[in-house]
């Protein structure tokens, strides 16, 4: 029980405290020496299919690149050991291919004996706790730990030392039409911006959000003004039989019950004050999901 709590808690430390921890440390050298590091050819190493970075900027490989032809790589690569000289990034990709560009034949690595799910799940952590990463990216790291490595929101959230309403608000951005998440990962819009435009709920209105977002630089409470419609008037001239539209702090509740849930929650409300709260869900999976969460209150 209490080496399950170590490993637990290295994971929630990232792949660093993993390699130090004695509990989860699983090293091992071309020599045998276990901790130490291996001098591998570059030619040798392949790099990693589960990594979820897709994106390196250019002109960032180029600086680590000039660093690393006058100082050589600092900070030892981590890989996995294939076969017969042949090994497989866990995390150092930026590294390696700066490495590559720079003419290194060989660099330094730690190698490790991983299966793939392990190696996801390592890979996954290990950029999860970098800086670096936009919005999205973490949003899809956090999506494939969920589903590949087969964890709950609850789970995840200890093993990244992140808290469960970040990791659902995270996740909650990936409902935004392509368009938009491409305007997460490009800075042309913020985090902030992305949870504001995803409470929208319509394609069509989060899409024409984004766009007033770029043109007119509009702040975050803006873009929830809008929503409620306090900004603009409405398209169409409210009949006087409509419902009644809620109150802000009706609104407020709406929200965070939404984030809560990870989903769409709707509050509909008749002239004479009584309606109904709707939870939206996209799947049996799904309300089995919400059926949990609401289980736990």
């Amino acid at each position: 029980m209490a080496a399950s709590s170590n490993k637990r808690s290295a994971l929630g430390k990232g792949l660093g405290a993993l390699l130090q921890n004695a509990e989860t440390d699983i090293t091992s050298t071309t020599n045998g020496i276990v901790g130490s590091i291996s001098t591998l050819p570059v030619k040798n190493i392949e790099a990693n299919p589960f990594n979820p970075r897709s994106n390196f900027e250019k002109e960032a490989l180029e600086e680590l690149r000039d660093s690393i032809a006058t100082h050589g790589i600092i900070q030892p690569l981590t890989v996995r050991k294939l076969g017969r000289d042949k090994y497989q990034l866990i995390s150092g990709e930026r590294r390696f291919r700066a490495a590559q560009m720079a003419g290194l034949e060989e660099v330094p690595a730690y190698v490790r004996i991983a299966n793939d799910q392990t190696m996801l799940e390592m890979a996954l952590v290990e950029n999860i706790q970098r800086e670096d990463l936009n919005p999205i990216e973490v949003a899809l790291s956090y999506e494939r730990l969920i589903e590949e490595c087969e964890l709950t929101q609850d789970q995840l959230s200890q093993k990244i030392s992140k808290s469960r309403s970040s990791i659902t608000n995270h996740l909650r951005l990936l409902k935004l039409p392509a368009p938009v998440q491409t305007g997460v990962k490009q800075g042309h819009i913020s985090m902030g911006h992305a949870r504001a435009i995803v409470s929208a709920g319509d394609e069509e209105i989060q899409l024409e959000l984004f766009e007033r977002v770029v043109l007119e630089n509009l702040s975050v409470r803006d873009i929830e003004a809008i929503i409620r419609g306090e900004l603009v008037a409405r398209k169409e001239p409210t009949p006087k039989s409509a419902k009644p539209n809620i109150s802000e702090t009706e609104y407020t509740f709406k929200e965070h019950l939404g984030d809560q849930l990870a989903t769409k929650v709707d509050i509909k409300k008749t002239p004479n004050g009584s309606g109904k709260i709707i939870v939206n869900f996209s799947s049996d999976v799904d309300l089995n999901r919400i059926m949990e969460l609401m289980n736990r209150r």
